[in-house]
């Protein structure tokens, strides 16, 4: 890695004995083996000690709403990862179990000299990460492999919307846009393969059997890299003018493998960038790939309530109180949401998508948010529904940028005021007119009917 990625990327969560029998890399967010720049400081500070390589994974039995198919997807990945170690003369171990005991254990077990993490701004990781450490003498790093630009590092504070940061962002991109660095090979391999038993990994999980199966897309880093050429080859070019309309093959489809961790947004910037897409196209997509999803991390990791009506910026939470008591045309319960019975069939649709699909356009995603906030009795309400729907459903939910997304959508983060209406107050409103005028909405209908 650069200079300036050794400076920025990595950080000293805690300083700790610097002797050992290997480097350990605690994957988590970062679930591939290229171009994943945690594990590459992993394997360059095992070079330099001539110490070999064990990457584990901590599996938690229940997270956060997750479904079966969320585990499964992520589990099929990370099957991919253990054969791409392997090869490389690395170990991989699969963890069951609370992490805050499982890591503590495997550390006592191998004895690192060093351990590197993965940075996630979520609160339950953090917890993870937070009551782990408290329990081992090493030295541990947190890389942070998921941003182009590093998330602590691109601003110290709460961003107040897309242009404050990308200012910044746009200031060091250029710095940190470079072909992502290969694994350097370790010079010791490690000693023992203990090769995982992934059925019995499946079988320790606790989660429901939520939605269909999804069929349409298939997990693991080299599936991603098979439908980024497919995007830059048949989908960037048209990206601007398609990507906004449920009807039409506009959108990249990768945000479930970003959210995994099976591919790399670095990976993803520096092909579009040589891609011989025009330039408004690239712009357009780099700004949903990078501002936009860089400025949900910083969101989350600057308000720790980024689940909750009290993270709304003041204008919101002010408009949003002064209309609490309106009364609304209609109310549905999270059960009624759920099974997609509401009076709006555009709505139901969207529902019905996400449900079928484990992904929701990005524009029904935000029409849908809306929509509960206006059935709903109470913002308060209105985010747990949402929240719940989209974590439970969406491949991609429990991710910074689906708690961003609802909570631009309800509480006007990231966003400004409006004129006043109904329920919404200064919050921005959508309608299915707005919705009408932008594409076909009983094709959309028809499709998910």
């Amino acid at each position: 890695m650069s200079a300036i990625d050794l400076a920025n990327r990595a950080l000293v969560l805690r300083k700790g004995g610097d002797e050992g029998e290997c480097v350990c890399y605690w994957m988590s967010r970062e679930q591939r083996c290229e171009d994943n720049q945690a594990l590459t400081f992993a394997s360059e500070i095992a070079d330099r000690l001539g110490l070999p390589v064990l990457v584990f994974f901590a599996l938690a039995p229940k997270f956060i709403g997750a479904a079966r198919r969320h585990y499964d997807f992520m589990l099929d990945g990370l099957t991919e990862v253990e054969r791409e170690l392997t090869g490389k003369g690395m170990g991989f171990r699969l963890l069951v179990g609370e992490p805050e005991k499982t890591v503590p254990d495997l550390i006592s077990e191998v004895n690192p000299a060093a351990l590197v993490t993965d940075f996630d701004p979520l609160r339950a990781k953090q917890a993870w990460k937070e009551r782990a450490i408290r329990e081992i003498d090493v030295t541990v790093y947190e890389v942070d492999a998921h941003n182009i630009v590093p998330c602590r590092f691109a601003s110290n504070k709460r961003e107040w919307g897309a242009a404050t940061l990308r200012r910044k962002i746009n200031a060091l991109f250029p710095s940190y846009l470079r072909r992502p660095p290969p694994i350097k090979m370790p010079k010791a391999t490690w000693k023992e393969a203990q090769p995982v038993d992934w059925k019995k990994a499946r079988s320790s999980v606790q989660a429901e059997d939520l939605g269909d199966l999804i069929t349409w897309i298939e997990p693991g880093g080299k599936a991603a890299k098979k439908r980024l050429k497919a995007f830059l080859t048949h989908g960037l070019s048209g990206y601007p003018e398609r990507r906004n309309d449920p009807t039409r093959e506009g959108q990249s489809d990768l945000s479930p493998y970003l959210h995994f961790g099976q591919i790399s947004a670095l990976r993803v910037a520096w092909e579009v960038t040589r891609s011989e897409a025009p330039e408004t196209s690239k712009k357009a997509f780099l700004e949903e790939l990078v501002v936009r999803r860089e400025l949900s991390d910083n969101f989350c990791l600057h308000v720790p309530d980024y689940d909750s009506v009290s993270g709304f910026p003041e204008w919101s939470k002010v408009t949003l109180d002064q209309h609490r008591y309106d009364e609304r045309d209609y109310i549905y319960t999270a059960r009624e949401f759920e099974e997609a019975r509401t009076h709006d069939r555009l709505w139901n649709a969207a529902q019905r998508e996400m449900v079928s699909r484990g992904k929701m356009h990005g524009y029904m995603r935000m029409y849908w948010a809306k929509k509960i906030l206006e059935w709903s009795e109470t913002p308060e309400e209105a985010m747990r529904t949402a929240i719940m729907l989209n974590d439970r459903y969406e491949l991609d939910g429990r991710d910074p940028n689906g708690y961003t997304g609802i909570a631009w959508s309800i509480g006007g983060v990231h966003d400004r005021a409006w004129p006043s209406r109904k329920v919404f107050g200064k919050v921005r409103f959508m309608s299915y007119g707005g919705a009408k005028s932008k594409f076909d909405v009983e094709s959309y209908i028809e499709r998910w009917s």
